[in-house]
């Protein structure tokens, strides 16, 4: 009789993959199963799905001292996606599952009661990693077979149950191939047709849009802050096949993938609740943290709507990914980083009793720069754009009619082109990721260009970090009208853009 049964699986730490070897053993002694290395409650709750699911498909759990470890011992082990692995290692160890396909296999899923293999999440980088370790082939669960199939140079195959993969591996059937049916077109986006007046604040997220830069919008409630927020995904360039990799592989982390949607090629938009907490807005969770809202957002737009009634500590949260462009995260587990590059839009209502007219304001000076006075200065100081919205007269509500979304991402597309030819070399792809002192050195302006910056800095209306994105932002207006080098006009705007005083 076999004594051991080496299988291969991948684990997630954080957000990279490692190889695991999972070994089952069978021994003498009373009959038990012990789990080992380093695992969590849900892989010791493992024990009684490998159990039943072995008896369930129709073959015998040996009763006798059963252990299954999972190495290396120092890499913690989370989920349910090794369920499938070690149950195949105990049947090869009792000599129930043949061994000639293992050489270059991983196994990935989860085992219902029933002998089932379901999903399980994260695997899209699971198998990036598998296949950068030298791994040939993946067996996952049928659902995840879309998923699965994103990874170049690697051949995977559906798992419905345990029963057919012990069949694969003896010769004696074949794993399902992902289906030839069309994936559904993705949901579309709102157009910016349908948004009526607001002309500077779509001015502002057309410059948004082709910079990547961040941006507040202050107006009444049921001025159109929220119905603009929705429609900017309409604006942004789909993203590249590198940049819907590294997406879907957060969302697949985040176990919010799509079914019918395995490659996301839209620019995601999140929405959290404004009393989202620190966790769920910039990632958390027990043993190693997952991606929160901020991470899924990545290369997308996070609008945080009635941002002013967030709690001060979450939005300061936000500070180091503007600022880097990834969230770093320590929990017990270990330390794990996500990237975050997101476009930050911010939507509030100037005071608490937010009535439709302003000069109906009940509210003192006081309560109204307490209200917004969450948004804290290092916090507002990296926000591009600051807009105040105004209610469109009556007229142009019944007439009037918005530029289409079509027409603004035409342009918006021309000027990031533009940014990607300049900075590509370096490896940005937006005006609002060069660094300050790239910006300085490399594509200094005319000091007639500088002077309104220069006066800015000597009155303290703006920081040494103002300085920079005010530059960032002068570089997008002069994409956007299509010329070499910002001009004295584009950097004068690119202040105004940031002085306002709600």
């Amino acid at each position: 009789m076999r004594i051991v049964g080496n299988v291969h699986s991948m684990g997630l730490g954080g957000f990279t993959g490692q190889p695991v070897e999972i070994q089952g053993n069978i021994g003498q002694g009373l009959p038990k199963f012990t789990v080992s290395g380093s695992v969590d409650a849900s892989l010791r709750e493992a024990k009684d799905r490998v159990r039943a699911a072995i008896v369930n498909s129709g073959f015998k759990f040996p009763e006798l001292a059963v252990t299954v470890a999972l190495a290396p011992a120092q890499l913690r082990k989370e989920g349910s996606g090794f369920d499938l692995g070690m149950a195949l290692s105990l049947l090869i160890a009792g000599g129930q599952a043949a061994t000639e396909r293992l050489r270059g296999t991983v196994f990935l899923g989860e085992l219902a009661l029933d002998g089932r293999v379901r999903a399980v999440r994260g695997v899209l980088p699971l198998l990036l990693a598998a296949r950068d370790h030298g791994f040939g082939r993946a067996v996952v669960p049928v659902a995840n077979l879309r998923e699965a199939a994103l990874v170049d140079e690697l051949e995977v195959g559906g798992a419905q149950s345990l029963s057919q993969v012990v069949a694969w591996l003896a010769g004696d059937g074949a794993l399902d191939a992902v289906s030839d049916d069309p994936v559904p077109p993705a949901p579309s986006v709102p157009d910016m047709a349908d948004v009526v007046g607001q002309s500077a604040a779509r001015q502002a997220l057309e410059v948004a849009a082709a910079g990547g830069h961040h941006v507040l919008m202050v107006g009444p409630p049921g001025i159109g802050k929220t119905m603009l927020a929705a429609r900017l995904p309409g604006i942004l360039p789909e993203l590249d096949p590198a940049e819907s990799l590294q997406v879907t592989a957060i969302h697949s982390v985040a176990g919010t993938l799509p079914d019918t949607h395995p490659l996301i090629t839209v620019p995601p938009f999140v929405a959290p609740h404004h009393s989202v907490s620190a966790a769920a807005l910039l990632g958390g969770g027990t043993g190693m943290a997952r991606p929160g809202a901020v991470s899924r957002a990545h290369r997308g737009v996070l609008f945080l709507d009635e941002c002013a009634e967030m709690g001060a500590k979450v939005l300061d949260g936000l500070r180091q990914p503007l600022e880097e462009g990834e969230i770093r995260l320590s929990r017990r587990d270990g330390d794990t980083k996500y990237p975050a590059r997101f476009l930050l839009l911010l939507a509030a209502n100037p005071c608490p009793c937010a009535p439709a007219h302003d000069i109906d304001c009940v509210c003192s000076s006081v309560v109204r720069r307490r209200y917004l006075g969450k948004l804290s200065g290092p916090l507002l100081d990296r926000v591009d754009i600051r807009v105040q919205m105004e209610p469109p007269g009556p007229t142009m509500l019944l007439t009037g009619q918005g530029e289409p979304s079509a027409a603004i991402a035409a342009r918006v597309a021309t000027a990031r082109a533009q940014a990607r030819e300049r900075w590509g070399e370096q490896g940005w792809t937006t005006n609002a990721e060069v660094p300050g002192n790239a910006l300085r050195q490399d594509f200094p302006l005319s000091r007639a260009a500088l002077a309104p910056i220069e006066r800015y800095l000597r009155d303290g209306r703006i920081t040494a970090r103002g300085a920079d994105r005010a530059l960032r932002l002068a570089w997008t207006l002069n994409d956007l009208r299509g010329g070499t080098s910002p001009e004295l006009d584009d950097v004068a705007q690119a202040l105004m853009y940031r002085d306002r005083n709600f």
